[in-house]
């Protein structure tokens, strides 16, 4: 059993990556007031959370029923955050210029596609299959991923402090930096697409 919790926490983990999503949320919540990054922090875990849970529920039943395979859905999200990591590094408006920008940038990119990435909506549906795992494990899974959420929101919560000590500047170098490394993490998706459930089953 702690060796399935371990495998477990370890391929959630990566594909969530706390710490990227930390960096990332930094940078886009740069402008925002301190209430309204923490209002932003908790709306990115709730609509995660809620993304992940209906991949497990749901996810591969869907998927199934509308001919999408998992390595279609994993490479669409890819081409979705390179788009996404483009308009970071060249679009210079402010957050403030749209209503409810908090909100959406909670829905995305933070909860979709940064949070609950591509990988990781894939890697909860491959370790909760209702044909290779029973129901203990796939709940035992479930409690694993909402502990990492629960990580990541702390981490979210802290970013205030990062950025207090770079500044305005530099968290408009950072907005700029996280756009880069968002599309190369989004061309990392697609290249990977043909070998991310042969690197979950070898954990399984």
């Amino acid at each position: 059993m702690m060796e399935q919790i371990l495998n477990d926490f370890l391929i959630i983990w990566a594909t969530i990556d706390p710490i990227g999503t930390m960096a990332l949320f930094a940078g886009l919540t740069a402008s925002l007031s301190p209430s309204e990054r923490r209002k932003t922090a908790f709306k990115t875990i709730i609509y995660s959370s809620a993304v992940l849970l209906g991949a497990i529920v749901v996810g591969q039943i869907i998927l199934t029923a509308m001919g999408i395979s998992l390595l279609s859905f994993k490479v669409a999200g890819g081409i979705i955050l390179f788009l996404f990591g483009l308009k970071m590094i060249f679009d210079d408006s402010s957050p403030r210029n749209e209503m409810d920008r908090e909100h959406n940038m909670a829905v995305f990119p933070l909860a979709i596609p940064a949070t609950a990435s591509p990988g990781a909506i894939l890697a909860v549906i491959l370790l909760t299959d209702n044909y290779t795992h029973p129901i203990h494990q796939q709940i035992t899974t479930t409690l694993v991923m909402f502990s990492i959420l629960l990580i990541t929101l702390g981490l979210l919560l802290l970013s205030g402090r990062i950025l207090r000590i770079i500044g305005s500047g530099g968290a408009s170098i950072l907005t700029r930096i996280m756009g880069i490394i968002l599309a190369a993490l989004s061309v990392e998706f697609v290249v990977e697409a043909l070998s991310i459930e042969k690197w979950i089953s070898s954990f399984s």
